[in-house]
């Protein structure tokens, strides 16, 4: 604790200073890619994502739980929303390893996981991050990688509601790399 003068007691150092002051400014990104354990436990590896959160957006109903949002009818996407220093790895970078790590080509289903939360998509959160995703999209259909069509979502970044808590790095949790599938 600090005495300041003129002040009638102590305060604290941590209430004071602003830890964005001292430089790191992030931004987020949001990705829908399928069942979102695997999604979040690639994005959390890399150098530059300062924090990762799965939960669901895209749909019409506030705080859906996993239960609602697996029977189809709310209209959620299972995402990940992480922070990133774009100083250490830029947005196309993130683009790179969402479209390398899932099937952009099947709608509403990834492996064995169908439904409309599975589906593939890429929510924005500012103009710049649209017109990255639109050209990522369009350089990876024409790429000739996939033998059909691209299908993945691009869509203004809506609320996200963070789901519940053992669903966060749930592989983490368990000692594993990557869902089986």
């Amino acid at each position: 604790m600090l005495l300041r003068e003129g002040r009638a007691g102590p305060i604290s150092c941590a209430l004071s200073a602003d830890v964005r002051s001292f430089g790191m400014a992030t931004e987020k990104a949001t990705f829908g890619a399928g069942c979102f354990w695997g999604v979040e436990e690639t994005f959390r590896k890399l150098k530059g994502v300062t924090s990762t959160a799965v939960g669901y957006a895209g749909g019409k109903k506030d705080n859906p739980s996993y239960e609602d949002v697996c029977s189809d009818e709310t209209g959620h996407a299972e995402v990940v929303q992480l922070e990133f220093d774009p100083s250490q790895i830029g947005y196309d970078q993130l683009l790179d390893i969402f479209w390398s790590n899932h099937n952009p080509t099947t709608l509403n289903r990834q492996g064995p996981d169908v439904g409309t939360q599975y589906r593939s998509v890429i929510f924005y959160h500012s103009p710049e991050q649209k017109a990255a995703a639109e050209a990522s999209k369009k350089k990876i259909s024409e790429s000739g990688k996939f033998n059909r069509p691209v299908v993945t979502q691009i869509e203004p970044g809506p609320k996200f509601w963070r789901a519940e808590e053992y669903h966060q790095r749930y592989l983490e949790k368990r000692g594993q790399s990557h869902c089986a599938i």
